[in-house]
Parts: C-alpha cells; structure tokens; sequence
C-alpha cells in the first residue's frame, strides 16, 4: 500500500467459512482495496480513506449467496505490501507452472517461473479462478506461441506473464485500477518479459487498439456479461476466450450470452465452487470449403 490513512473494514460473515471468506474476498476485490486478512471469524480488508465507499461496498456483499454485514474504522499506515509478503506461500499448476514472490529462491523449478511482487492479494494463483486460468492456458500453447494474447482484468499480470513465457508474439494487459496496471507493469519487468507485454489502465473499450488470438477474462461475471460483445468482436477468427471469475451457479447465464455473441462452448472446469469457461470464435467457411 502507499503512504497515507487508510479504512479497516471488517466483513462479518454468516455462516463464517473460509470458503466464503475466499468467495466475499474475491467480490469485495473488484472494489479498489489492497489487502486481505482472514481471520478465525471475520475478513479484514483494507482500503485507502479517499477510495472507500460504504455504499459500493454495500452493494457488492448484498450480492453474496450468504449473509454479511460490516463496520469500518480509520487505521494508521503500516507496510501491508511487506506484511503480504511475508505470509506469501508459492504455487505449483499443473507440475508446469510456479508462481512465487520476487525473492523466493528455495521453491523447484518449472517449466515456467513467475516471480510476483504484487500490490494486490488477488491474482497470484492461490484463488481458485487464477488457477484455473493458469491451469487452462496450458491446454492451448498453439493459441498463445507465436499469437497475441490480452488479458482483461490483469491485476498482477501472472497470466499475462504465463502467456509471455509460453512464447506470445505480444502481450497486452488491461485493468481498470491504475495501481493494478502499474503493479502488472513492474511485474512483467521482473519476469524479463517487459518487452512483450504493454498494460494499460483502463476498460473493455481498450480491446478495439487490436484483434487477439487468445482473450483471457477473470471478473466479476457481471463484467464479463456487459462486455462479451466486446470480447467476440475483440477475437480473431479461431480465437479462444477463458473466463472464470464466477460460480458454477452463473455458469448457464455467461454460457448463455457467450452463445448470443457467436461464441461456441468447448469446455468447462470448476474448482472449489468457482468456474472457468473455454469458448472459441468459429472460423466462418468459405462457399469452396462447403462444395
């Protein structure tokens, strides 16, 4: 976190869990706050004083498939970033991927390595959406090396830093938090991979500077709804689209206007409640091709 005031609000939960810990943590990160503490009863975030807005925050728990209420109080500046870190455990996907904090020499190598210094605790791995997303880009390698990949929503950038180290042509990322794109930036350099990814602060109106080959989506699934349109036009021909950010229980609503925007369903896989999507763009045949 920078320097100033901040907000500490503690989200009571009913029932508590630390699976709705997870699932109120990651609804709550589409919010603009910088960390997160689960506790043996509540969830803590944390947000600067001038961002912190009750009625977003409002109506973002009154979307949970739990009860949850909340106070909030003003707390003096501490290195939440350093804190982060220090309780930063490494990941392993699919025995191909590690993802790491930046000075973490101990863990075995993969294939490929993604060294994270994050100003964000969401978008590291450990959720159950990034993981499948990271898990999933290793399923389409002819997709990714040698094409343009964006990640929408990048956060970190850890899966544009995997599609970089995968062998992408380019790479963008695009996140609406300026902090976020500024911490996707920084990430990309630590990865050595600077020169292959570009980030942007901004929204799904970004997607139109180019066409993709691979589009990577992990939102809120209202988001991802609003801007499907924009995704399908966004994609080339042949072009595949992941989506996670959603639970199983939201599975028919995305698959459903995914299919209104021309898209076609390959596959779905789950994860701890959570779900993740694999669409394509068909490629459009040609009078030859049906002769």
């Amino acid at each position: 976190m920078n320097s100033g005031e901040y907000i500490e609000v503690t989200v009571t939960l009913s029932p508590f869990s630390v699976e709705n810990a997870e699932i109120a943590e990651a609804m709550i990160a589409d919010l603009p706050y910088d960390s997160f503490v689960t506790g043996e009863k509540d969830l803590k975030c944390y947000i600067q004083k001038d961002l912190y807005d009750r009625r977003a925050l409002r109506l973002v728990l009154s979307g949970l498939p739990f009860d949850a209420s909340f106070t909030a109080v003003p707390v003096p500046f501490m290195n939440w970033n350093a804190e982060w870190e220090s309780s930063f455990k490494p990941i392993v996907v699919g025995k191909s991927v590690t993802v790491k904090q930046m000075d973490d020499e101990q863990q075995p190598r993969t294939r490929y390595n993604i060294r994270l210094r994050p100003q964000m605790a969401f978008g590291t791995g450990h959720h159950d959406t990034t993981y499948m997303m990271l898990e999933s880009m290793l399923e389409y390698r002819d997709n990714i090396k040698g094409r343009i990949v964006m990640d929408m929503g990048c956060g970190t950038a850890v899966l544009a830093i995997l599609a970089a180290k995968m062998g992408a042509l380019k790479v963008y990322g695009i996140d609406i938090d300026a902090v976020a794109a500024r911490s996707a930036y920084d990430n990309a350099h630590i990865n050595r991979v600077g020169r292959r990814v570009e980030t942007y602060c901004g929204d799904a109106s970004r997607l139109q500077m180019g066409k993709y080959d691979m589009l990577l989506a992990n939102i809120h699934r209202n988001i991802i709804i609003m801007d499907l349109r924009t995704y399908s036009r966004s994609l080339k021909a042949g072009g595949v689209l992941l989506l996670s950010g959603f639970f199983e229980d939201d599975v028919k609503d995305v698959r459903e206007e995914a299919e209104k925007c021309g898209l076609e369903f390959i596959r779905m896989k789950s994860r701890g409640g959570w779900a993740c999507l694999h669409f394509r763009r068909p490629v459009p045949f040609s009078i030859e091709e049906l002769r």
